[in-house]
């Protein structure tokens, strides 16, 4: 079985990817990614859904005013007027904050390798159920889900990935690369375990059958699960397994 780290949008000056990604693809028979690409429209419209206050319901019931004013004071300078960002639930501004433009979004890793698996005829299918996959933003209470939007703002001067990020992910350097999404949830870190740890260890049953099923599997994930005492290579490596580095 082949690990890959991800980043999930990248531009058009971090390509080509480097050479171990090709030699990855070329040598598997099925790709995996954290979510099955063909369930990504459902995944979308019920994270919307479930984003969306229920009628009689608004934002300003589940925050601290202090929060309220901020994020009032911010749509009023993007012209958004309060009736519309009152109805949703932090986590969905934050989701829709800080998703990538759809450029960058086409250049990451999942979506480059996953049509050049649609071209080969390849397998493509992923370690989380759309359910699975949005229940790290939907089962937040709403100290969570503020705390994450909160998150946002805090890292708001970052655009993308930054340099020194993509440079550690070009060298493989998966311990920086751990370290520095860690900090980013360094003020709330429950969420950083919730989003890391508790995902590695539902995905290593998964990837445990892969490893024994005969084929040769390529599993793409974020590059921040990898590295750390909680990291996926340090779990397959307590179970027996060992890794070379390409």
């Amino acid at each position: 079985m082949y690990l890959g780290g991800s980043v999930h949008s990248l531009r058009k000056s971090d390509y080509p990817l480097p050479a171990a990604y090709a030699h990855a693809f070329d040598a598997s028979s099925r790709i995996v990614f954290e979510d099955d690409p063909k369930a990504g429209s459902r995944e979308a419209k019920e994270l919307l859904h479930a984003g969306i206050y229920p009628k009689g319901d608004a934002l300003k019931n589940h925050v601290d005013p202090r929060t309220y004013a901020y994020i009032k004071r911010f749509f009023a300078l993007v012209n958004v007027p309060e009736a519309e960002f009152a109805r949703y639930r932090p986590w969905l501004l934050n989701v829709l904050l800080s998703s990538p433009s759809y450029e960058n979004w086409q250049l990451g890793v999942e979506q480059y390798l996953g049509r050049r698996a649609a071209e080969k005829s390849k397998p493509v299918s992923g370690l989380e159920s759309p359910k699975e996959h949005n229940a790290f933003f939907v089962d937040l209470n709403d100290r969570e889900s503020e705390a994450l939007l909160l998150i946002l703002f805090i890292n708001a001067a970052r655009e993308g990935p930054s340099a020194s990020m993509i440079a550690a992910w070009r060298r493989g350097d998966v311990e920086t690369l751990n370290r520095m999404l860690r900090q980013e949830f360094q003020d709330f870190p429950s969420l950083g375990n919730r989003l890391i740890d508790a995902r590695n260890q539902n995905w290593l049953s998964k990837i445990d059958g892969y490893i024994r099923s005969g084929k040769t599997y390529f599993v793409v994930v974020g590059a921040g699960h990898m590295g750390g005492p909680n990291g996926l290579l340090s779990l397959l490596k307590a179970r027996g397994y060992r890794f070379e580095q390409l």
